[in-house]
């Protein structure tokens, strides 16, 4: 099993930058794709960013491409969020999660175990 916890979150002006953090619990962390989701209040879970189970390979949505960075440290059994350029609409909360394949997926269904999140606000 994999126990994830999210730190890093908190109130930043719109502009500005945050990074995310997910420490992840095992020995198995490098087994493991991770991705970065997301819940805005009232609205659904989506997907964020995801990053293979090496780091070799990313993949972002949309909206935060080229303003997000996702990386991973297997020695540290970390993931990073580096939110850059924040908007008022990124407000949510962060959930990082573990899915125990090599490739990044996009899909919630596709990853098995899940942070508590963390909060993050952008004020405008």
């Amino acid at each position: 099993q994999v126990q994830l916890v999210e730190s890093g979150g908190g109130l930043v002006q719109a502009g500005g930058s945050l990074r995310l953090s997910c420490a992840a619990s095992g020995r198995t962390f490098s087994s493991y794709a991770m991705g970065w989701f997301r819940r805005a209040p009232g609205k659904e879970r989506e997907f964020v960013a995801a990053i293979s189970w090496i780091g070799n390979r990313s993949y972002y949505a949309d909206s935060v491409k080229g303003r997000f960075t996702i990386s991973r440290d297997n020695a540290k059994n970390t993931m990073y969020l580096q939110m850059n350029s924040l908007k008022p609409e990124d407000t949510a909360v962060y959930y990082c999660a573990a899915s125990p394949s090599s490739y990044y997926h996009t899909q919630a269904m596709s990853y098995n175990y899940w942070g508590q999140g963390t909060q993050v606000t952008v004020s405008s």
